[in-house]
């Protein structure tokens, strides 16, 4: 059985200052940019052709608006994502309100799991292709935030075409077993 369920939105409360500073025309700060590309739970994103550097620059050449020659698709993808966050901050604050709500304990005894688990963390991040990313060893789940689809019409919520938080569910099944 699983004990807790942690929900970590470090990220994206950083990422949501990033957003609306640089939406209002404030220069976000370089050591800020640095601290969101270094932070740990972005690693989970970085390959030989995404990494700490490709964060920076992508999110540098947003706040400072600059050109941005995306060095791969990765890149280019990140680059996009961030960008149509500024376009609209009410549809963003529509992703980030079920993401601030999400509440997962009431849910972990409907998990199947032969082992004890002392905690599974779910971490949203600003990713790039990907949706979702599991890592075994650390008992995370990271979830790409740019994926939280919700609807224009009514309260639901999709990642993937799958309702919000039975894909998460889904998701944390999958790491368990």
């Amino acid at each position: 059985m699983i004990k807790n369920i942690k929900v970590n939105l470090d990220l994206i409360e950083s990422m949501l200052y990033y957003w609306k500073a640089t939406s209002e025309k404030e220069k976000v700060g370089e050591k800020y940019i640095i601290s969101i590309a270094e932070d740990n739970n972005m690693k989970q994103l970085f390959s030989e052709d995404f990494d700490s550097e490709s964060v920076r620059r992508a999110l540098s050449a947003i706040s400072n608006r600059e050109i941005f020659k995306p060095n791969s698709k990765k890149e280019g993808r990140f680059w996009n994502n961030n960008m149509w966050m500024l376009e609209d901050l009410e549809f963003t604050n529509m992703m980030v309100k079920p993401v601030k709500l999400l509440n997962l304990d009431s849910d972990k005894e409907k998990i199947p799991t032969s082992k004890n688990f002392e905690q599974i963390e779910v971490v949203f991040l600003p990713g790039h292709m990907d949706v979702s990313y599991m890592d075994k060893n650390l008992d995370k789940i990271f979830i790409n935030f740019f994926r939280v689809a919700p609807s224009l019409y009514d309260e639901s919520v999709k990642i993937d075409d799958v309702e919000f938080k039975d894909y998460i569910l889904n998701k944390i099944t999958e790491l368990v077993k």
